[in-house]
């Protein structure tokens, strides 16, 4: 489990290498709007080369309810993007215009690259932004 911890810089979830994955579960389906990917701030980050650079974010439906009429198990590109360490500690990048209004239940962030160290990719933060179907009769409409 993720767990912000911005008052400690090696408080992070380390991923093996230079790249890796996260796979998430979220809470309840949604349409997607947006990613947040958080790295540790500047002034507690003594060594940045740590953080993610090249990043693919990828959304499905696996969900278990059969009468909402939606193919689960299809996953689909939600959003591509790099990092950059000279922006904010926390950058948000939209879902790509093709998702249109699919819905997802599990995402999948690749860290396809970090900064530089060979040994570990830390993840500090990472959201997804988005909002819930506002009845069943829309998710049928949107599979």
């Amino acid at each position: 489990m993720l767990k912000p911890s911005f008052k400690e810089s090696n408080q992070c979830f380390p991923l093996k290498g230079d790249s890796g994955f996260i796979q998430i579960r979220l809470r309840t389906t949604i349409i997607p709007e947006a990613i947040t990917l958080e790295h540790v701030d500047k002034p507690l980050g003594y060594d940045r080369s740590n953080a993610p650079k090249n990043c693919r974010v990828y959304g499905w439906h696996q969900g278990h309810d059969a009468d909402i009429g939606v193919e689960t198990g299809k996953m689909f590109l939600l959003a591509e993007f790099s990092y950059d360490l000279e922006k904010s500690n926390a950058q948000t990048f939209n879902v790509l215009d093709s998702v249109g209004s699919g819905l997802v239940d599990t995402v999948r962030l690749d860290f396809k690259s970090n900064h530089g160290s060979p040994s570990h990719t830390c993840i500090y933060r990472s959201q997804v932004h988005g909002h819930e179907p506002t009845s069943v009769s829309m998710l049928v409409t949107q599979s």
